[in-house]
């Protein structure tokens, strides 16, 4: 019997969406055995770099694609938003599932929502781009860097360091897509093998959703137009309708309440991913992204060294 080795992170989050692309694989191709094979990334080791300072380096993503080129595994799975927008050769996203929910959550003590937070509340994030938007919308709360992996971050919220974070887990509040655009491409997984391996491909593509792999196709064009990474203070959330994809995108400063936002439709994904990506360098987005390539990085690096 064929075995697929599937690598996964060592986190709990991750090793959930390993063994849940595992679970609908087999459903699928039932003559497989299917093996989970644990790999610590980078990103899981060093916990005291701010995000901002390793962006578009694949810092999760790039132990797991050197164990699929050197054949100790033979499928990756990745949370797409952290690989790099350009592709490392050899290797291709051969299924894309369908998407979870994309939403940005709060995690609060005493169930509070995001509204009735008070004045100067702590918040814990790693992300500029959730930095930005929450700054725009409560310039009163107190943001704060905060790495580490599920468990740890609910630490810091019960043990009184932090009064709210974002996570999946224990949700006090959800903000539609409308009010904090997602990460591109959040809430997908990428499912990634080594392009060479045409069967291993064919049998991948089961998992394949269309609609999904079309919407963030939309959003990492749209990344990648603005010459950006993971880390980069945008947003962009697509949602397909038929032929037609909408795409909701923004970029957001770090040092004042401005943003360019656009809101595009068309049908072919990577026409609009790039076409939005004109759109808001024209409303001033290159120069949003030059500013905080320039002063945010540093300011977030000192930050989190004294945190």
């Amino acid at each position: 019997m064929t075995v697929i080795r599937i690598g996964t992170r060592a986190s709990a989050l991750a090793q959930w969406q390993a063994h849940d692309v595992a679970s609908r694989l087999a459903g699928l191709v039932p003559d497989v055995r299917l093996a989970i094979v644990e790999i610590v990334s980078e990103g899981d080791r060093i916990q005291d770099v701010p995000l901002v300072d390793v962006e578009g380096t694949g810092f999760f993503t790039a132990t797991l694609e050197r164990a699929l080129l050197d054949g100790a595994v033979d499928v990756a799975v990745h949370s797409y938003k952290d690989l790099p927008v350009d592709a490392t050769p050899d290797l291709i996203v051969a299924a894309v599932p369908a998407r979870g929910p994309v939403e940005d959550a709060l995690c609060a003590r005493e169930g509070r929502m995001f509204s009735a937070l008070p004045k100067g509340a702590r918040i814990g994030t790693c992300s500029a781009r959730r930095t930005a938007q929450v700054r725009a919308l409560r310039p009163d709360l107190d943001i704060r860097p905060l790495r580490g992996n599920v468990p740890t971050r609910i630490d810091r919220v019960t043990s009184g360091e932090l009064d709210a974070i974002g996570l999946a887990a224990h949700i006090t509040d959800v903000f539609p897509v409308g009010v904090i655009r997602p990460a591109p491409a959040q809430g997908a997984l990428a499912v990634q093998c080594r392009s060479a391996d045409a069967g291993l491909r064919d049998r991948l593509l089961a998992l394949d959703d269309e609609d999904t792999r079309r919407a963030v196709t939309a959003e990492r064009t749209l990344l990648h137009a603005l010459g950006g990474g993971c880390s980069v203070p945008v947003g962009a959330h697509a949602a397909c309708d038929g032929s037609s994809i909408a795409l909701s995108a923004g970029v957001f400063s770090l040092e004042s309440l401005r943003s360019a936002t656009a809101e595009l439709r068309g049908t072919d994904p990577v026409s609009l991913g790039e076409a939005a990506a004109r759109r808001l360098l024209e409303l001033g987005a290159g120069e949003i992204l030059r500013a905080f390539n320039r002063t945010a990085r540093r300011d977030v690096l000192i930050q989190g060294a004294a945190s």
